[in-house]
């Protein structure tokens, strides 16, 4: 008898995953995958022993019966660095960000939308740390450009807690991490840099507005601009055009002026990030793994929509 087509989604990506082995990213977890209920209990069973040994959240939906949740553990590597940190163990609801280099352009943008959200985030009882690759020099410095509250960032001076997490390396070709770098940003080896940088020059009326109307913004070797030139562009209450490239080309240019304070070392120059949501006993609310440059949120346009569940 052939399977059940309401698993075909699952058993195909079961036979997938056995023919081509593990695929350490741009995978992100919990996935949820949804199935009708089957005549036999036999695909069921399979399915929900099959997701539970790759820790994946699955849910069986049942017409005439409530939803059934296999939900994963945090990976260990993350718990154990959590239960060295005061305040992060089990017991309240944690967001756990693992940023690039300090340096990088995703680290300075999510720390930037992370300060943004911090009194929600501090009502919702939520405590938050993000930890980035570089040394205590660079946290002082990225904290105060970024308006990150220092308490909440943490830095590694390696790659190894984002190795562990199986979080994407980047390129590794010959030519060391320059090259590498240089080849990411033309969008190789990193899927949607290119359209997550014309965004920034397009506009986007799906995103919110990044400088506010009486705000003054210095980027780099242009004049000062203040927030209400952009309205020229088309209005306001939107990210209006170029508005955003405004944003980063500030970040880079500060990361530039002070290289060796984000960056003491370019060995990690492409080591990408992570996003996870910790329910109060060490379960995954929610994941996500950066695919690339200029990708540390599935919601680019919003990068804490996966929040908003959460914030009350």
């Amino acid at each position: 008898m052939p399977p059940c087509p309401s698993f075909r989604p699952i058993i195909s990506c079961c036979r997938n995953l056995t023919a081509s082995g593990p695929r350490p990213w741009p995978f992100s977890t919990p996935r949820r995958l949804r199935t009708q209920q089957a005549p036999g209990k036999g695909h069921q069973q399979g399915a929900l022993a099959w997701a539970k040994q790759r820790l994946i959240s699955v849910q069986v939906t049942h017409p005439d019966k409530p939803i059934t949740t296999v939900v994963a553990d945090a990976p260990a590597p993350l718990l154990e660095r959590l239960a060295t940190i005061p305040g992060m163990g089990p017991g309240r609801r944690r967001l756990v960000v693992l940023l690039p280099q300090l340096g990088d352009f995703d680290s300075l943008e999510y720390a930037q939308a992370l300060a943004a959200a911090r009194a929600p985030l501090e009502a919702a009882g939520i405590a938050v740390v993000a930890i980035g690759i570089g040394a205590e020099a660079g946290r002082q410095r990225f904290s105060a450009f970024t308006g990150l509250p220092l308490e909440w960032l943490l830095v590694e001076s390696d790659g190894h807690l984002h190795r562990a997490l199986g979080l994407y390396p980047g390129l590794e070709l010959t030519g060391g991490p320059w090259p590498n770098l240089l080849l990411m940003c033309a969008g190789i080896g990193s899927p949607g840099t290119l359209a997550e940088v014309l965004r920034g020059y397009t506009g986007d009326r799906n995103a919110p507005q990044r400088i506010a109307e009486d705000e003054t913004i210095q980027a780099g070797p242009l004049p000062a601009i203040r927030g209400s030139f952009f309205n020229r562009a088309g209005g306001s209450g939107f990210q209006r055009p170029f508005e955003l490239a405004t944003v980063r080309l500030r970040n880079m240019a500060e990361v530039l002026g002070h290289w060796r304070t984000y960056v003491p070392s370019d060995d990690f120059l492409t080591q990408r990030g992570g996003t996870f949501l910790l329910e109060v006993d060490d379960t995954v609310l929610y994941s996500y793994r950066d695919r690339g440059i200029l990708g540390f949120s599935a919601t680019m346009a919003r990068p804490l929509t996966f929040l908003d569940p959460y914030l009350g």
